[in-house]
């Protein structure tokens, strides 16, 4: 195979390998019978070394072009096992792959070519073999069975189920360990996939990568997961790892639809500004058109609520916001009872006076009337309304006052929106899980609190169930989120509090959210906006971006998202404008374009003896084309993808498939997982001190 020439021609026959055998054969000749050519024999060594040394440089160029005209029909198998995959501190593995240049682009554009056709598609033989199959599937099964063998020594082997067209990774039969510097990690990636074509391979990829990386001095670093699907799968992986990595003492799962194995988790009960209880709460609600006015009140609703509740020493949870909006006046008689008792004794005596002097249903304004404890808080109004009262000015009271002010029907339709979500949140064994009770001493299920899991490096499975219940699983996440950005302020204020100890102040958060556009809300924007200073490097997985856009309701807030993300890695995706995402941040790039020309011209003199002129010519020049096509995207093979990695470099890269081999880690079930993780359980008991026991009891899981 020659360099020489402007254009490659990797397609075509192996020519090199004919003038191979002639020059092998005129080895064997001088060495064995110099005679047949003329040769001494002290001069037919030297000649048959030159011989040999032609033989070898044409076999090997000649081994070329069939290696790549393998790697265009077939790539070499690719598997690895949980142990096999590299962790490094310095890069982030994704596979293998290579850096695609205009030179890739040339031999893609020449493997489209009709006549390299016979080159590209299987052969004659393959194509009968799976005739044969579809028509003997049930009259010579046996056969079928033999032709369908995954076995080198099938000449008739199947294409891997894998779809697309294998001619974007075969046009670089060199491929190379595909990675990039982890410090660009903390500029995000987004992972870019449709349905079932590897992105959940990759999550696993790169969760195994995070799970049992250290850094020099020893640590781990905190892995966080977010599925909205709750697939067993990846659940199960990492708990193999987890234990593999010997983390499984600090490997906490929180899944919406195992609540018996799940840790409780109050979305609400830790915060940096009281406000922010009531933005986690009012955001799920829609904020469209006349519902934003709603939206509004809610926020402020359920902000009055919050603060009485601090101001009471009490933490804040769903189950109580609840029950307190549908009986705003037990939390208002509470405050006040205690509020009086501290700041003026006689004025609530004066409440009481007047219960006893006997306040009749009549006497009550109409908003007030059939309220639970009208005539209390009445009595209470009036006390507050005196020259005494009105000194008594507190910002939580003065809002409370106005809450319960509220004629009732018009309450009830202003937080009409409100209620359903509160009450699909503290239904069922869902409300033990998001509204813990801090005191029960008997619930062995850990308390999850992401201040706690980021300092002591914590590996954490977030299982939100989102087939079951959409809108359950989004409330959830998106507070989750607004509370990881909660404790991201504070880590980027005041670190992590153990920096005396001689650890850094910050630790990588690896966070990974699986089909993140479900959970996406305005709290992920900040997110990934300005996470990256607390340590947090954010991996989202989803389908388009339209699910994007149709999550959060603005192409600008879409692009804003978009546009945080600093590497991206696309793998077949089925939009047009999705795919458009990644081509259009690629250059034009200059190919060779061979153009034929032949013609035939008269000649007008006769008499000399010429008829006519021919004329044939093969012209090369330059064309401008884009480096990948969006059609190149939606034809990938499964498990293959193109990535911007490192400010703009495209790779081309192929996930590895995993091993069939068993692992002793990994449980052959959810059930058996649950069993496990049951015996295996740490305790609330001392949630107080800031970390829980371990319970003691039960075998060893890796057992």
């Amino acid at each position: 195979m020659s360099n020489r020439y402007v254009m490659e021609s990797l397609l075509r026959p192996a020519v090199e390998l004919y003038s191979a055998s002639v020059a092998g054969s005129a080895t064997f000749i001088c060495l064995t019978a110099p005679w047949a050519v003329a040769l001494a024999p002290s001069v037919s060594w030297v000649t048959a070394a030159g011989f040999g040394v032609l033989a070898l440089k044409r076999t090997s160029e000649g081994m070329k072009i069939l290696r790549y005209r393998r790697n265009i029909r077939r790539l070499p198998r690719y598997v690895l096992t949980s142990e096999q995959i590299p962790v490094s501190r310095r890069h982030l593995f994704l596979g293998k792959g290579f850096q695609w240049s205009p030179r890739h682009t040339q031999r893609l554009l020449e493997a489209r070519r009709p006549e390299c056709e016979v080159y590209v598609q299987p052969s004659v033989l393959y194509r009968m073999a799976r005739e044969l199959e579809k028509k003997m599937e049930y009259s010579l099964p046996w056969l079928c069975r033999l032709t369908r063998t995954d076995s080198a020594l099938n000449p008739f082997r199947p294409l891997p189920p894998v779809g697309g067209s294998p001619i974007y990774h075969g046009v670089e039969p060199d491929e190379t360990t595909a990675t990039f510097d982890l410090g660009e990690r903390v500029g995000h990636m987004l992972v870019i996939g449709t349905t079932r074509v590897g992105k959940t391979r990759l999550a696993e990829l790169l969760i195994t990568q995070d799970i049992r990386r250290k850094s020099a001095a020893g640590d781990h670093e905190v892995v966080i997961v977010f599925d909205p699907k709750g697939d067993a799968d990846l659940l199960r992986r990492m708990y193999a790892e987890s234990h593999r990595a010997g983390r499984q003492d600090n490997f906490w799962v929180f899944h919406l639809g195992w609540p018996d194995i799940s840790a409780r988790y109050n979305a609400v009960g830790r915060f940096s500004r009281i406000s922010e209880v009531a933005s986690r709460v009012a955001g799920q609600l829609s904020g469209e058109g006349n519902s934003a006015a709603f939206r509004e009140f809610a926020w402020r609703f359920v902000n009055i609520i919050t603060r009485a509740l601090v101001a009471l020493g009490q933490r804040p949870d769903y189950g109580l916001i609840l029950r307190y909006v549908t009986n705003i006046g037990e939390l208002y008689e509470t405050y006040v009872e205690n509020m009086l008792s501290e700041k003026a004794p006689q004025l609530m005596d004066t409440v009481g006076v007047l219960l006893g002097n006997g306040i009749a249903e009549k006497d009550l304004p109409r908003h007030m009337q059939g309220r639970q404890n009208g005539m209390k808080i009445w009595a209470i109004e009036q006390v507050l309304a005196s020259d005494e009262g009105k000194k008594l000015w507190d910002p939580v009271l003065d809002g409370l006052r106005s809450a319960v002010q509220y004629d009732r029907t018009y309450f009830d339709k202003i937080v009409a929106s409100l209620l359903p979500l509160l009450e699909k949140l503290t239904t069922g064994k869902t409300a033990a899980l998001l509204a813990p009770d801090y005191t029960d001493l008997n619930d062995p299920r850990p308390i999850l609190d992401w201040h706690n899991i980021i300092k002591s490096r914590g590996v954490v499975y977030i299982g939100l169930d989102a087939l079951s219940d959409p809108v359950v699983a989004a409330a959830v996440g998106n507070s989750m989120f607004a509370d990881l950005v909660s404790e991201g302020g504070h880590i980027y204020k005041f670190g992590l509090g153990d920096e005396e100890g001689g650890k850094p102040p910050k630790v990588a958060i690896n966070l990974h959210c699986d089909e993140f556009n479900e959970l996406m809300g305005d709290e992920f924007i900040p997110l990934i906006n300005k996470g990256g200073g607390a340590g947090f490097q954010v991996t989202a997985y989803t389908q388009t971006l339209s699910d994007i856009e149709a999550r959060i309701g603005s192409s600008a807030k879409a692009n804003q998202v978009v546009g945080n993300f600093n590497t991206l890695v696309m793998l077949r995706v089925r939009e047009k404008n999705t795919a458009m995402l990644l081509t259009d941040q690629l250059p034009e790039v200059d190919v060779y374009q061979k153009t034929l020309t032949s013609g035939v011209t008269d000649v007008s003199r006769p008499g000399e003896g010429t008829d006519f002129n021919s004329n044939v010519q093969d012209q090369v020049s330059l064309v401008k084309v884009p480096m990948i096509n969006p059609a190149d995207v939606i034809n990938l093979p499964k498990g293959q993808a193109f990535a911007l990695l490192e400010g703009g470099r495209l790779w081309k890269i192929r996930m590895p498939l995993p091993a069939d081999s068993d692992d002793p880690y990994m449980p052959a079930s959810l059930k058996q997982l649950a069993d496990n993780m049951e015996q295996n359980y740490r305790t609330g008991e001392t949630w107080w001190t800031g970390g829980d026991a371990a319970f003691s009891g039960g075998p060893d899981v890796a057992a």
